[in-house]
């Protein structure tokens, strides 16, 4: 956080779109915000979201992503880093998005986690095209996006015979 220019990062914390991208707190963790934030996006996947109906989850990860894209484009803003460690609002959304109809039990939750966690950090085509080729908020939320669903789609082949 100190490559921050003196008094960003108590702007970013006091602002609502900082303290929203930021994932309420957890990408100001000093050590691996992208984990952390993954790890707290189970919060309110497994208190609020795993028992939605289709129709109202996938409601609520387009207007989380919506309102991520809009958070994070500010955020790139007031910092001038193109897609800041801190915005792991992002990270939330490739977990939800992993974890669309996963199958009940902690087990599958922590399979969902660390497939979108390999694909978030391989980076496999497309999810690297878009990490690299697209900026701003938009280009900061899709590539989560992106590897959400390649962790959904290993993570319903696997939950698949079950």
């Amino acid at each position: 956080m100190s490559r921050f220019p003196e008094g960003t990062r108590r702007r970013l914390m006091k602002h609502p779109l900082g303290w929203l991208a930021a994932g309420f707190g957890a990408g100001f963790s000093p050590r691996a915000p992208g984990t952390v934030g993954s790890l707290a996006a189970l919060l309110p996947w497994w208190f609020l979201m795993r028992d939605l109906s289709p129709l109202a989850y996938l409601a609520v990860v387009a207007a989380g992503f919506a309102i991520g894209c809009w958070a994070a484009h500010w955020v790139i803003r007031e910092t001038r880093i193109e897609d800041p460690g801190l915005v792991v609002w992002d990270e939330y959304i490739g977990v939800w998005i992993a974890l669309f109809a996963a199958p009940a039990g902690w087990p599958w939750m922590l399979a969902g986690l660390v497939l979108f966690r390999v694909f978030d950090i391989a980076k496999p085509w497309p999810v690297s095209w878009a990490d690299r080729q697209l900026h701003g908020g938009f280009g900061a939320m899709l590539d989560d996006a992106l590897a959400g669903l390649y962790a959904l789609g290993c993570l319903q082949l696997l939950a698949w015979p079950f």
